[in-house]
């Protein structure tokens, strides 16, 4: 029970951070998503099955809060979370953590999460659907990943291990 309520604060935590101090942070309209790399270590420690229930509730929180399309991102968050699941491995959580590999997968999950959301979010926008898709998810997937380095150090730091193994 102490985790979960630990984890729900960190939810509630990251949302305020998102929803207020996040926005002053864009980068030519860009914003990065600070709740995947939390995600990603929910997978990474305790599975896909328990990361994709974060992912769906997170992405439900989201879409209250701010969103138009009122159930998308917790499709996307679903969806990327299934994919941060398939690295989960008990005996090197910590290792990846702190190591690069925990940034590649937080970048393939951004990815995966901004390619999900923006196909249909951008249905019905003018243009070509694949230009608008991969400019806004590369540039968001490039601002998560540089977000993700301050939580790969710091689990570096935390579990003693080389962040370039």
């Amino acid at each position: 029970m102490e985790r979960f309520l630990r984890s729900a604060g960190i939810v509630l935590v990251l949302l305020i951070l998102q929803t207020t101090f996040i926005p002053y942070l864009s980068v030519l309209g860009f914003l990065p998503e600070i709740f995947l790399p939390w995600l990603v270590y929910i997978a990474l420690r305790r599975g896909q099955v328990e990361a994709m229930l974060y992912g769906f509730g997170i992405g439900f929180l989201q879409d209250i809060t701010a969103t138009k399309f009122l159930g998308l991102a917790a499709l996307s968050k679903t969806i990327c979370s299934f994919a941060a699941g398939y690295f989960f491995n008990e005996n090197t959580a910590e290792q990846t953590l702190g190591s690069y590999r925990f940034v590649l997968i937080v970048l393939l999950c951004s990815f995966i999460n901004d390619l999900v959301y923006f196909t249909v979010f951008f249905q019905s926008a003018e243009g070509s659907l694949i230009s608008h898709v991969l400019q806004f998810s590369v540039a968001s997937t490039i601002y998560t990943g540089v977000i993700s380095l301050l939580p790969m150090f710091a689990f570096s730091q935390k579990y003693s291990t080389s962040w370039a193994q």
